[in-house]
């Protein structure tokens, strides 16, 4: 069985590991790293032979799975499915499957290093007393405040779960609503408009889709509070990043942080205080990658010996193709 793997920059010191894994299992594998993966034209003869292929963010849309007429599998090394084509690979009868929650604890902690990164202003004040100042700022606590998390998957629980130990009031929005969940968690579903007007830190952590694309726009900006902080950890796209950054030189919010970008490695960015940027870090840490790498080596051992491979989210569409 060959398989293609497309390396993602946070599994290169990890890969060597699962491609012997695989090759004990009988399987050939061929890697396509980073830079390589990023290029469509290369997965695209990479994938010809290919029975199985391993992504993070190489695009497998329609053109790359029609590219593959040997094509059965493909992995996500994460949650996300953007970059695949699951409608594709369906009429394929190609089975697609993720690594769900495996990731959710780096994410969540990520994103609440960046609540208290931006309501402590700690980038600024480090920056600046680097630089010889003594800088002062205002600065918030997270005790009290209210906290408004869109998407109530497995990272937004554990958003939540951290929430409760910081005393915050929790709200959510979503189209997936796990009200035992929600009621353990102390959580409320509320409409993204109400979430957006009384919410002191708003947490995106829902998966992308045609319908909400650039969710928060002006529009939505516009309802936040003043003093409210922004945080994105799941895709950039959900964000209007110029009308965000506009809004942010206004201070009509407080402050946000991103993670994830429309385009990566995004242009240029501006240089504000109110603005905390990382490289789309969030889920990648030496725990969640050797997880995920786990779930996605388990996987097709799972599919080589004819078993069901856990998380296809394909599955009910194969079943009644």
């Amino acid at each position: 069985m060959q398989i293609l793997f497309c390396v993602g920059k946070s599994y290169v010191a990890i890969h060597q590991q699962m491609v012997d894994r695989l090759e004990k299992m009988g399987a050939e594998v061929r890697c396509l790293m980073y830079d390589q993966a990023a290029n469509k034209a290369v997965v695209k003869e990479a994938i010809r032979d290919a029975h199985v292929c391993i992504t993070a963010i190489a695009p497998c849309d329609r053109e790359v799975i029609e590219a593959a007429p040997r094509l059965r599998y493909i992995l996500k090394t994460g949650t996300g499915l953007d970059n695949v084509a699951i409608d594709a690979a369906t009429e394929r009868e190609i089975m697609v499957s993720n690594a769900p929650g495996e990731n959710a604890t780096s994410v969540a902690e990520l994103a609440f290093g960046q609540l208290i990164a931006l309501s402590r202003m700690i980038p600024m004040f480090d920056r600046g007393t680097k630089q010889g100042k003594w800088p002062s700022g205002d600065a918030y606590e997270l005790d009290g405040k209210t906290i408004g998390i869109i998407g109530f998957g497995s990272i937004g629980q554990k958003v939540a779960r951290y929430a409760d130990a910081f005393n915050m009031r929790v709200i959510a929005y979503g189209n997936y609503q796990d009200h035992d969940a929600a009621a353990r968690l102390k959580a409320r579903f509320v409409a993204l408009n109400q979430l957006l007007r009384e919410s002191d830190y708003v947490v995106i952590s829902t998966a992308l889709s045609t319908s909400n694309y650039h969710l928060i726009d002006q529009q939505a900006l516009s309802r936040m509070k003043q003093t409210a902080f922004l945080v994105n950890i799941s895709r950039g796209a959900l964000i209007d990043e110029p009308v965000l950054m506009d809004a942010l030189r206004r201070k009509q919010i407080a402050g946000a942080a991103l993670d994830v970008f429309e385009k990566e490695p995004p242009r240029a960015l501006p240089e504000l205080d109110n603005l905390i940027v990382t490289p789309h870090v969030a889920g990648t840490t030496r725990e969640s990658i050797a997880r995920v790498a786990q779930v996605t080596v388990d996987n097709i051992d799972k599919f080589m010996r004819g078993e069901q491979p856990n998380f296809v989210v394909n599955e009910k569409a194969l079943k009644k193709a």
